[in-house]
């Protein structure tokens, strides 16, 4: 399917959603929608994914089949200077994909436009009408649950599991991925939107996944979604946590990151802590280990500089670490598999 993706000022550094796709996901890139960057390519900014030109509206892309918002702001809500981009977009007769927490569906501009062109709206948040409460037996499957967990919200989790999961895959090994946000459902074309389920609910939106999934495989890669200690988003976290009853954990950090996101004012703890935090927090559902970590190196220039980086997290997490995108996963992928 040829795509094109909104990701207006954000493009590439708060667009982890674009950039997602633009890496893992099968669609065509023709395009990427940022005011900001117009004139452009991808090529400017990433080396390792699929290229494609920047414009600065949706009337400067040639024909696609769809568009997809590419961004995911804090709260999820949809910004009013994108809707003359949704409008054209459906006017042309192209579906549009979003992750936000506002339903495009819901807007009645939207919709009517839907019926007059003949296009969709796939809200990817929207979740499905059975979720239940989780009945705590995820861990039944024969499958080994792996599950990224972090030390703040967008600090690489979807990647790191996508990552590993493909390096286990060039290993030989039988590896299912569990997606839990927007970003990997639109990629994988199914899951659950652990962030939009009702709180009760939220651990067994994990397991309807895990059991779905967990007789097919040896090894299942479960995205995590932000953070313990995150003052917004800890109960998704928990959530995914005891309602995969996840095996081994990979604990995802940022170089240099000391404060989290949007909450500057919340530092972030040591490392040895939130490895005490997410393995007690485990232990009474199920007894689960961080058993290796993942570092985003992205800010750091110089491949002499990350491995510095990598190195020093190896230190502190008392555990094997890469960062999976820049570096191999072999030392990594051997405490896990």
């Amino acid at each position: 399917m040829q795509v094109a993706i909104l990701a207006h000022e954000k493009f590439p550094g708060r667009a982890k959603t674009a950039v997602g796709i633009l890496r893992y996901a099968d669609y065509e890139v023709e395009a990427i929608l940022d005011r900001d960057r117009s004139g452009e390519r991808v090529s400017d900014y990433l080396s390792d994914v699929q290229d494609a030109p920047i414009v600065s509206e949706m009337d400067d892309v040639p024909d696609v089949d769809a568009l997809v918002i590419g961004i995911a702001p804090i709260g999820g809500g949809f910004d009013e200077s994108w809707r003359s981009d949704v409008r054209t977009a459906l006017e042309r007769g192209c579906d549009v994909i979003s992750g936000l927490h506002y339903f495009l569906e819901d807007d009645d501009e939207f919709t009517r436009l839907a019926e007059e062109n003949d296009c969709d709206i796939w809200d990817v948040r929207k979740p499905h009408d059975d979720l239940t409460v989780s009945h705590g037996v995820a861990t039944d499957v024969d499958a080994e649950i792996v599950l990224t967990v972090g030390t703040d919200c967008s600090v690489g989790k979807m990647t790191a599991t996508l990552e590993l999961l493909e390096a286990a895959k060039e290993q030989g090994a039988s590896a299912g991925f569990i997606p839990t946000g927007q970003t990997g459902i639109m990629i994988d074309g199914w899951g659950n939107p652990i962030d939009r389920v009702v709180s009760d609910f939220t651990a067994g939106a994990v397991e309807e996944m895990i059991l779905e999934r967990g007789d097919d495989y040896d090894y299942l890669f479960v995205e995590g979604q932000g953070s313990i200690v995150h003052p917004a988003y800890s109960a998704v976290t928990c959530g995914i946590l005891h309602g995969s009853m996840a095996d081994k954990l990979v604990l995802c950090h940022e170089a240099g990151k000391e404060a989290i996101h949007g909450y500057e004012s919340f530092s972030l703890p040591s490392i040895e802590e939130y490895v005490s935090l997410y393995e007690n927090l485990a232990r009474p559902v199920h007894e689960a280990e961080i058993v290796a970590g993942a570092i985003n190196t992205s800010g750091i220039e110089g491949d002499g500089s990350a491995r510095g980086a990598v190195e020093s997290y190896e230190s502190e997490l008392g555990a094997p670490a890469t960062d999976p995108v820049r570096f191999d996963a072999d030392e990594v992928l051997e405490a896990i598999l």
